[in-house]
């Protein structure tokens, strides 16, 4: 899976290696479930900076407080499952970070990165609920996991499918609505880019948003 990340970059680098206009937004050592979470993705078209809240509400739910809201998505069987299958054609987004966290048998956090210190972009599936009554919408989505790559597998099961440059593309175009296309880019990121490092377990606390190292 993937329960946390981080994203520690400024607004004014985010932006010069994305290409896109970003909102500002706090740095955070710890980002968790249930926090909005800076995305990137194809509205009306054109592909737009937006703050989602991280853990899925289905457009059909009846209660945005009611019911399973998965932060995370299997790549493996979104084009099969609800409420991920509907979400695949036409509901993609880019969650922006520069690492992610996994745990060892004893609760010992490992930070993942980029080895050049690049961003990362996961890829995602988003929706929006809105309340019948009141009008309120909120708008959330979902991170898309895969296998683990040889780094990562020394850790846990699963990881974050990381899209490069060319796939962010792909991802985000909206005229590519075909799942078995778009599956084939849900591939473990590549090892040799990447780098592990062992940090403090006060990060374990979902609260704690301090620095990460140990």
């Amino acid at each position: 899976m993937c329960g946390r990340f981080t994203l520690t970059a400024s607004p004014t680098d985010v932006e010069e290696e994305l290409g896109i206009e970003i909102p500002s937004f706090p740095p955070s050592h710890n980002i968790a479930p249930t926090e909005e979470i800076l995305a990137i993705a194809a509205i009306h078209t054109a592909p737009k900076a937006c703050f989602f809240h991280w853990g899925l509400i289905p457009h059909w739910s009846k209660q945005k407080n009611k019911g399973p809201k998965p932060i995370n998505a299997r790549a493996e069987t979104i084009a099969d499952t609800m409420p991920f299958k509907h979400l695949l054609p036409r509901k993609r987004c880019l969650i922006v970070a520069d690492g992610f966290y996994e745990w060892t048998s004893d609760k010992t956090p490992f930070h993942f990165q980029n080895e050049n210190g690049r961003l990362m972009t996961f890829a995602g599936l988003w929706d929006t609920w809105q309340d019948s009554e009141s009008g309120e919408a909120v708008s959330s989505c979902t991170i898309i996991t895969t296998r683990p790559n040889e780094l990562v597998a020394k850790y846990h099961d699963r990881m974050p499918v990381i899209l490069e440059e060319g796939n962010r593309e792909a991802w985000l175009d909206v005229d590519i609505t075909d799942a078995s296309l778009l599956q084939k880019v849900l591939e473990p990121y590549d090892s040799d880019k990447m780098h592990a490092c062992r940090i403090s377990k006060a990060i374990n606390n979902p609260t704690y948003k301090g620095h990460r190292r140990k």
